[in-house]
């Protein structure tokens, strides 16, 4: 029985750049498991019928996602729900600690939870990015401190991305890596 390389697409929408870091390093551990991996931007996306998986990842302002991402999905939705989809989110919710900010960070924001819904993906994880204190007016720095923030700068969790990552790769049988990637 000849087996295939899984081809897997890792697309992303990224405001700052944290979310790009976070699609680089999944689709870097999906390689180091032995699938084909083509890591882009929305707007650089590759042609969706030459992957038999697809990871999607943005940043999320305003509780939505980025409009480049929606901006995506709309026209592929129906090319996505014919494969296997991945969906994550990088923002502040998962940051949250306090007893409010942590039952306001796990709750999913209508306008991410429509588009979800809409490609009907395996898995859909939140995770925490990088909040600058810098240019975050006063109000908004007492909002984050009140929800449970507890500090500034980068808040990704390269464990739990790491664990999703696993998970990502377990789902599709891929072998153990040799060496796993590290992140940035």
């Amino acid at each position: 029985m000849e087996t295939t390389t899984p081809r897997i697409a890792v697309i992303y929408a990224t405001a700052q750049g944290s979310t790009r870091e976070i699609a680089d390093f999944i689709g870097a551990y999906l390689a180091a498991r032995g699938a084909t991996v083509e890591v882009a931007d929305t707007e650089h996306a590759p042609e969706l019928s030459r992957f038999d998986a697809v990871v999607l990842g943005s940043a999320v302002h305003d509780r939505a996602l980025l409009p480049e991402l929606e901006e995506f999905v709309r026209p592929h939705r129906h090319e996505l729900r014919a494969r296997r989809v991945w969906l994550f989110s990088v923002g502040l919710g998962p940051a949250l600690v306090g007893p409010i900010g942590r039952r306001v960070g796990r709750i999913v924001p209508k306008e991410i939870a429509a588009l979800r819904d809409s490609i009907e993906p395996v898995d859909y994880h939140a995770f925490a990015g990088h909040y600058e204190r810098a240019g975050v007016s006063l109000p908004a720095r007492t909002i984050y401190r009140v929800l449970g923030g507890t500090r500034y700068g980068d808040l990704r969790d390269w464990s739990a991305i790491t664990l999703w990552s696993d998970a990502i790769a377990q789902a599709l049988n891929l072998p153990q890596a040799q060496a796993t990637p590290t992140h940035p």
